[in-house]
């Protein structure tokens, strides 16, 4: 996906692309051949991470679009039972899934809140790579559920501050089924061939993203359809802090869960701040 977006930025003029990846030779081929350039990443190193935005922002001073796409998916079984006395410690995956799917989204978020609070204009965009399992129940992947259940938390935290305060558009899109490297060829078996969702589907919702406006094809999710659809949902304003699912060829706008009641729509108005002071 990763991979798709560089490629849909570098058909559009005057945009100076960066590619960040653990794979050196990959990496460095693929800048090669989009005219980029590429940056060796462990995105769980949060001092190396910090180097590359650096780096980045000194070549012209500006960052204008990141988009927050590492990811690994889930192969340990949770559920294994066990014969010894006592379960195997740590638990298999789990160190890894939460900090790469979870601790460097939150680690890049803000490092492009540094960097890009200091880039002239209003306009500029955070995109983060959630996924339908950041909606829905993932069985065969708890854990990998919650992490992607907690990019789309963050998401919703942090856009209103971003778009205030710096300027900086934030969304999350949450594909289902696209045929990655995520999993497994034996894995992707697991899944309804008719369902997957293409790759260019990826690039269209974030160049989508990138421009701030809906392409005119997105719809609503089920919980929240009514009057108006879509265009009553966004309104005039730019795409920020959107949740945008993706099946198939078809994109939607996910809401957050309704308050209960008015008391915790207040009690929830109350972390409205940016910091309590000690």
């Amino acid at each position: 996906m990763g991979l798709e977006v560089a490629t849909c930025l570098s058909k559009r003029p005057n945009w100076s692309i960066h590619i960040l990846d653990l794979h050196a030779e990959r990496g460095q081929q693929t800048a090669t051949t989009l005219n980029a350039t590429f940056h060796q990443s462990n995105v769980t190193d949060s001092t190396s991470l910090n180097t590359i935005f650096k780096s980045i922002y000194a070549i012209s001073n500006r960052i204008d679009f990141v988009f927050a796409n590492a990811g690994i998916g889930e192969h340990a079984n949770f559920f294994q039972e066990w014969d010894t006395e006592d379960p195997e410690l740590p638990i298999k995956d789990l160190h890894p899934l939460v900090d790469i799917n979870l601790k460097s989204v939150i680690t890049t978020c803000y490092l492009a809140l540094h960097y890009m609070r200091k880039t002239e204009g209003d306009d500029k965009s955070l995109v983060i790579t959630a996924s339908c399992g950041g909606l829905y129940p993932s069985y065969y992947s708890p854990i990998y559920t919650a992490t992607k259940h907690a990019v789309v938390g963050f998401m919703r935290s942090i856009a209103p501050y971003f778009r205030s305060k710096a300027g900086i558009r934030v969304n999350a899109i949450c594909p289902g089924t696209v045929k990655t490297n995520l999993l497994s060829s034996k894995e992707w078996e697991n899944f309804p061939e008719e369902y997957f969702t293409p790759v260019e589907k990826i690039g269209e919702v974030v160049m989508m993203l990138v421009d701030g406006k809906d392409d005119g094809t997105g719809k609503v999710g089920q919980e929240v359809q009514g009057e108006g659809g879509v265009e009553a949902l966004l309104g005039k304003g730019r795409l920020s802090g959107r949740a945008v699912e993706i099946s198939g060829r078809q994109h939607y706008y996910r809401e957050m869960v309704g308050y209960c009641d008015e008391p915790m729509r207040a009690v929830m108005g109350s972390t409205n701040i940016e910091a309590i002071e000690q």
